[in-house]
């Protein structure tokens, strides 16, 4: 068995009934948390009933009551429910250089029990180079830390809701009762549960407490990469890419941006970006040597537009579609993987030089989801 310490993926990086104080809970909510309305508070209480009896444990908050947040600090703008935040006039901090999430894939670790105690926090960071934004996160960072199991695997999951309002978790990669292991926690709250990793591929995790779209497009997603049994073939590197939007009311700069609800109805982003930050990997290019084999592991977390992975100057020469390790794809150009999916990628390069991986939907380039493959440690770099 093997326990995880989940920490943000940076580079330096029994059985208790669901409490019935939902009510009280949401009415709390609605006098606590500036801006959220009673309506939006009645759905949170009746997203709390409709999963109500469950048979995994939920425990009540042991907190005082929530402490009234700084304007915007829910995060969203435009939400149905919630008001939109006036201008804040707070001076901008110091931002301190982007360190870039670190797209490696980590290890498996070792027995076939992995736990992972998973906390929610609401954040302030950068997704962009002086853009700064208030989000909902896994373990602080979004996406959240890679998860990476092998099939047949257990993954035995802790969430702790360090946040302002309730949240969840949802694995894509699971086979379990969705009102049981992915029931919205309240705040202050936690919830255990376990699933096994019983097919292998490429996966997104991501909150699924309505509105989905606003607890996604704040940043509350993940990637969980599931091992074959059988194993694939060795490569001589193995990445992760979670693709993820970004809706921003304000630009981010005076002041924190908070989500513009309404622009991702529309699905009008202004970043688009891989691992949550614009362009990071054109700045930081991931390395490789002439000759190497690169294992792209690409998740799109949507929360609504597909990723179209390309990589400029190569050929996918292996694409694994979700699950699939024996009808394996060959000599591909440009393969789209659709929100809330992920496909894995195999990538040969031959010669030195500078590579891009983008989004061959171009508009999603010009938003930031683009980065580069530097082979054999050349000089300059791509405009892509």
């Amino acid at each position: 068995m093997s326990t995880h310490t989940v920490s943000p993926r940076v580079d330096p990086g029994p059985v208790a009934n669901r409490p019935r104080a939902w009510s009280a809970w949401s009415v709390a909510l609605a006098i606590f948390i500036p801006g959220i309305s009673i309506v939006a508070a009645v759905s949170i209480w009746a997203a709390g009933q409709s999963s109500a009896g469950t048979a995994m444990p939920v425990v009540a908050p042991a907190i005082a009551p929530v402490v009234a947040p700084s304007p915007g600090a829910s995060g969203m703008s435009g939400m149905p429910g919630m008001t939109t935040p006036a201008s804040t006039t707070a001076a901008a901090t110091t931002v301190a250089p982007h360190t870039p999430y670190d797209a490696t894939l980590p290890p498996v670790g070792a027995g076939t029990v992995h736990k992972y105690i998973i906390r929610l926090k609401d954040e302030t960071f950068e997704i962009a180079p002086g853009v700064r934004y208030q989000g909902w996160t896994f373990e602080g960072t979004a996406p959240g830390p890679v998860i990476h199991v092998r099939q047949g695997d257990m993954v035995d999951v802790t969430l702790v809701n360090g946040g302002a309002i309730p949240h969840s978790i949802d694995f894509h990669a699971a086979l379990t009762a969705p009102n049981v292991s992915f029931a919205s926690v309240p705040a202050g709250g936690s919830l255990h549960f376990r699933f096994r990793a019983e097919t292998p591929g490429a996966f997104m995790y991501h909150c699924g407490t309505p509105p989905v779209l606003a607890h996604i497009a704040n940043g509350m997603y993940g990637a969980i990469i599931v091992d074959p049994k059988e194993g694939l073939p060795p490569v001589a590197k193995s990445v992760v890419l979670v693709s993820g939007e970004w809706y921003l009311q304000g630009d981010g700069v005076k002041a924190p941006a908070t989500l513009d609800f309404e622009k991702a109805r529309l699905m009008q982003p202004d970043y688009v970006t891989f691992n949550g930050y614009a362009a990071q990997y054109k700045d930081h290019p991931i390395t490789a040597s002439p000759g190497d084999t690169v294992r792209f592991y690409v998740v799109d977390a949507g929360p609504s537009l597909d990723t179209d992975f390309h990589v400029v100057g190569a050929i996918l020469d292996r694409v694994y579609l979700d699950g699939t390790t024996t009808d394996v794809l060959h000599g591909v150009q440009t393969q789209l993987v659709p929100a809330g999916g992920g496909m894995v990628f195999d990538v040969k390069f031959r010669d030195r030089g500078i590579f891009p991986f983008v989004s061959h939907a171009f508009a999603a380039v010009d938003m930031g989801e683009v980065g580069l493959v530097n082979v054999g440690n050349v000089s300059g770099t791509m405009s892509h």
